[in-house]
């Protein structure tokens, strides 16, 4: 089975961390997630994210440190996912794919039901502090 590289972004703002509920009709619709989507061949993790969350929240974000990179096996192929601590530079996040956003308090987000492939990220970010 293939290995599905991918990023997810951990955006903060005022203390909290944004959430995003996959929409109906894809894999995994109505887990949450840390917006993102797969690195092409030619991106480091980093070109990936910055492109991803572009053309996803039509927002730009500066990546600032890296959470974890985590794998796990699905029926479909194995995703490997690095999620990276975020901050918006400019823009408003917006959904053009995901069925809800949230902001949520880090120690919160452990109550929502995570796609598995993220649960490590949360797990991590859950126990950090931001500034508010």
């Amino acid at each position: 089975m293939a290995t599905i590289r991918v990023v997810g972004a951990a955006i903060v703002q005022n203390g909290k961390v944004l959430c995003a509920k996959r929409g109906a009709g894809k894999a995994l619709a109505g887990a949450w997630e840390f917006p993102g989507g797969k690195i092409e061949p030619h991106e480091t993790p980093q070109q990936a994210l910055e492109r991803e969350i572009q053309e996803e929240l039509l927002c730009q974000v500066a990546i600032g440190q890296q959470v974890n990179t985590a794998s796990y096996t699905y029926d479909f192929g194995t995703v490997e996912l690095t999620v990276f601590i975020c901050h918006l530079l400019s823009g408003e996040p917006r959904r053009t794919e995901h069925e809800e956003f949230r902001w949520v308090l880090p120690e919160d987000m452990p109550k929502l039901q995570w796609a598995p492939a993220d649960h490590d990220a949360v797990t991590a970010i859950a126990a950090m502090h931001f500034e508010h």
